[in-house]
This record gives structure tokens, C-alpha cells and sequence, in this order.
């Protein structure tokens, strides 16, 4: 199926692993300019290389200019930015009362500031040309919050609420905004050393090998997300065929979420 993304600039924040990246792979493969980005210069080029992306910027975009320096890179190189993936992101399982106000506050500056600041740099050129798809990358533990993982449960509410505010200010401008909501997903942030199966692991005093068993036939699909059927859904919502849907928060989950939301 045509998405209709050929030669539109893209921007997948968040994209040399995991569901970034097969996002960046998929949105490159319909002829869209791809713009990947991470905090290591070398995972960015073999990002870049993998992919066919466009461009490649490594920034931390957990520092308040980043954002708006990236979109300004990406409109330098290729020119007006049509779609913008808020994907970075990080995760960790933690008690609720060991959490520090600094542990907060970084959270809140990746997962939350960097959507904001990304989405106000790509807004004006948006709406000067009066089209636009933001797609942004929440949680299933935004629409029922993980009590393994706090902090990072309000942050991705907080992206749920970004994405429906930014919706109803811009959509008579032609500016879509929708959530992705993945369930568990078998990317690095769940696979890799000291990733979330190994924090789990070491919290309940399972193997890493049950806590990923346990929570595939957690789902009512019985297994685990790919990060490629992540990548296919934003890649919709990124698309023309996606031209009639607006503030909607997309469960990608497996069943996970019982809620018709």
C-alpha cells in the first residue's frame, strides 16, 4: 500500500534501535527523507547506513536547545519537516517511594520536554503550509499506569495529554497529532544488558528468561511485541491514508489495555 511519503521529510526521534529505528527503516523504504538521531555519534551513522535514512544528527535531546536544533538541522539539509516521530525514551522498574525528585526530573526531560520542544520547533512551518502529521510514542502504562515503573507511567500520560492538546489546537490548520501506545516490545530497551528483563529479573528473583515468557502470555495475543509492528502503525499515522485521524492514542499492545480507547 502507497502511504503517500515520498520525498517528505521525516524526523523519528529516538532512532538507532529498537522501534525508532524500524520506524525510520519503514518510513525510508515508502521514499520518505528520513532524519535519525541519537545521543551516539557511531550508533547514528550505522542508523543512518541501515536504514537509508537521509540524515543523520546525534544530539541529547534531553538539553533544551536540542530539539529545536535538530528540526532547524533537518529543514537546513532537506527542507520543511512533514512528519515529526517523538520516539526517544527511556524506561526503568523502581519503587515509588526510592524515586528522587532528580529521577523525576530526568524522565520528565526525555520523555516529556523533548516532545514538547521538537513539536513547538516543527509547529511553525506546519502551519505556514498548513499540513503536518506528529506522531508521538506513548505506553500502554499511559492508559494504565505500571506501578513497576512510576515515573515512567506519568511521563507517557503526560504524552497522551500532549498529543490530544496539540490535536484540538491545530487540526483546522491541517496539523494530525496522535499516540502510539506499545505494549512490551522486544527492542533493547527490554532486551539489552540491564534492560527491563534484567531489572525485573534481578526485582522478583526470576530468570530473565521467565520474565520474558511471563510477560508474552501477559498479552491476550499470547507473545511479546516486534518493534516492526510498532513501526507500522506510526508509519499509518504518518501517512495520507491516515488524512481523517486526529488525537487518537493508538493501542499497539497485544490486547494488553482492556479499555475501547
Amino acid at each position: 500500500m502507497d502511504l503517500g511519503l515520498t520525498d517528505r521529510v521525516c524526523v523519528v526521534t529516538g532512532s538507532t534501535a529498537g522501534i525508532g529505528l524500524e520506524t525510520a527503516r519503514l518510513l525510508a523504504e515508502d521514499g520518505a527523507r528520513v532524519v535519525v538521531c541519537g545521543r551516539d555519534p557511531g550508533r547514528v551513522d550505522a542508523a543512518r547506513n541501515e536504514t537509508g535514512a537521509a540524515l543523520g544528527v546525534a544530539c541529547d535531546l534531553t538539553q533544551p536547545d536540542a530539539p529545536g536544533e535538530l528540526v532547524a538541522e533537518a529543514e537546513r539539509e532537506l527542507g520543511p519537516v512533514d512528519c515529526l516521530v517523538n520516539n526517544v525514551g527511556y524506561a526503568v522498574q523502581t519503587d515509588f517511594q526510592a524515586l528522587t525528585d532528580t529521577d523525576w526530573q530526568l524522565m520528565f526531560d526525555l520523555n516529556v520536554m523533548s516532545y514538547v520542544r521538537a513539536i513547538q520547533a516543527v509547529l511553525p512551518g506546519m502551519r505556514e503550509r498548513r499540513a503536518g502529521r506528529i506522531v508521538n510514542v506513548a505506553s500502554t502504562a499511559g492508559k494504565r499506569p505500571s506501578t513497576g515503573m512510576p515515573h515512567y507511567s506519568v511521563t507517557k500520560a503526560a504524552v497522551l495529554s500532549l498529543s490530544r492538546l496539540v490535536a484540538d489546537l491545530y487540526a483546522k490548520e491541517g496539523i494530525l497529532c496522535n499516540a502510539v501506545c506499545p505494549g512490551p516490545t522486544l527492542s533493547p530497551a527490554w532486551l539489552g544488558p540491564g534492560g527491563l528483563a534484567d531489572q525485573a529479573a534481578a526485582r522478583t528473583g526470576r530468570s530473565r528468561e521467565q520474565v520474558l515468557e511471563e510477560s508474552g502470555k501477559g498479552r491476550p495475543i499470547g507473545r511479546m511485541a516486534r518493534p516492526d509492528e510498532i513501526a507500522a502503525v506510526v508509519a499509518f499515522l504518518c501517512s495520507e491514508r491516515a488524512s481523517y485521524v486526529t488525537g487518537a492514542a493508538w493501542s499497539a499492545d497485544g490486547g494488553t489495555v482492556p479499555i475501547i480507547i
